[in-house]
């Protein structure tokens, strides 16, 4: 007997088929709601499955964002392997019947069935120290889509009543440059005040960490700026208030960043590949947090190839006949936060010659005719190579 369930996991409910071995299939459709109840119930029904196949069954389901999350913990805690496949896996696998049939109790069928048919490896548990890493990195990834909303936002506001006001800190959204002009919006309230008040404001504004001098330079560049501004006052008192709004996301999402950060930092360091991975010229704290996070386990790859494909960097082969394409995009079928952290630690690498080893293998590339990008994914390739050593064998990145 080798038991499995089909597991069709949507918001809030999922149906379930079990089979006790191939061509078998064990009784109805269960479907069940994910909160306690539910979930009791599901677990009556796994062991069920159980005392009928003699041995444990494997639950197979497919990756849906985070829907799958409370089945996932509680199959752990209950210490059930499960398989949590590719949606393109079982979606090219259901193109191959003749009917096309898209139900809940359809799709838990199909996942039973194609257990049979393709070799899965089960997932090990990652640890709820994996998990959390991976959970505020792609938070931290989704607060900075946000925060630079909210940058664009505030700069067209800007633009329509101070815009003589960029560059009087340097630092447009640095704390100090955005309490500032919460408190004096436009040119007018600028120029009603004397050069020390405002220069007596700006240090109450940085405490103690700016000097003096400093302090009065930002004054009288900013009464220069109020001066040359085309809008003494705005047209519209609209714009005053979303600045006064904008103002105030910008600096919660700044420490809402930090303490993200912070977290993640103090995480990551637990881990003993955090140090190993930033042996590499070009990745820094957070990219290496980001693909340790993105990739988890590395014993769930046995060849670096694995690897490449997971993270969708590995090119697409199309051939018909005689003819053999030679031009092929990469697949982009894998992890795409884990191909972007990929893609910044080349660039940041091959940038001022940080990664020696990496730039000598770009300008190679580049000698022998290839494109920016090309050269830049076949860097990637090579990064993808030497990760997968680090990982593997515990030892830090070498330039010779």
């Amino acid at each position: 007997m080798n038991p499995v369930i089909g597991l069709d996991v949507s918001k809030g409910e999922s149906h379930a088929h079990a089979f006790l071995d191939r061509g078998v299939p064990h009784g109805k459709i269960f479907r069940f709601n994910h909160d306690l109840e539910g979930l009791s119930s599901f677990l009556h029904y796994v062991r069920a499955v159980e005392s009928a196949a003699g041995m444990r069954p494997c639950i197979v389901m497919e990756a849906t964002g985070h829907y799958h999350s409370p089945v996932v913990q509680f199959l752990d805690e209950h210490q059930y392997l499960y398989i949590v496949i590719n949606p393109l896996i079982s979606y090219e696998a259901k193109k191959t019947n003749l009917r096309r049939v898209k139900t809940d109790a359809a799709d838990a069928y199909q996942l039973g069935a194609l257990f049979y048919k393709e070799e899965f490896e089960p997932i090990k548990k990652r640890g709820q120290h994996l998990m959390n890493l991976r959970y505020l990195t792609r938070q931290h990834e989704s607060l900075t889509g946000m925060y630079v909303q909210a940058k664009l936002q505030f700069q067209a506001i800007l633009d329509q009543v101070f815009p003589e006001y960029h560059g009087v800190f340097g630092d447009l959204y640095s704390k100090v440059s955005l309490r500032f002009l919460a408190l004096h919006p436009t040119s007018k309230g600028v120029l009603e005040m004397s050069e020390k008040e405002i220069t007596t404001e700006i240090q109450r504004l940085t405490g103690r960490g700016r000097s003096v001098s400093w302090c009065l330079e930002r004054a009288q560049i900013l009464a220069a700026a109020a001066r040359r501004n085309p809008f003494k006052e705005t047209a519209f008192p609209s714009h005053l208030i979303s600045m006064q709004l904008l103002i105030k996301l910008l600096l919660q999402h700044q420490d809402h960043l930090a303490d993200l950060n912070k977290s993640i930092e103090t995480l990551a360091e637990e881990l003993l590949e955090y140090d190993l991975i930033q042996s590499i010229p070009g990745i820094g704290t957070k990219i290496a947090a980001t693909i340790l996070a993105e990739i988890g386990e590395i014993d769930r790859f046995d060849h670096a190839k694995k690897l490449v494909a997971f993270a969708g960097v590995d090119p697409s082969v199309f051939a018909s006949g005689k003819f053999v394409a030679t031009q092929n995009r990469i697949t982009k079928h894998g992890s795409r936060r884990l191909r972007t952290a990929l893609y910044q630690a080349v660039r940041c690498g091959i940038r001022s010659n940080r990664n020696k080893k990496l730039r000598a293998y770009y300008d190679k590339k580049r000698a022998e005719g290839k494109l920016f990008k090309v050269a830049v994914i076949a860097c990637v390739n090579k990064l993808i190579h030497w990760i997968f050593a680090i990982l593997t064998s515990k030892e830090a990145f070498r330039l010779e």
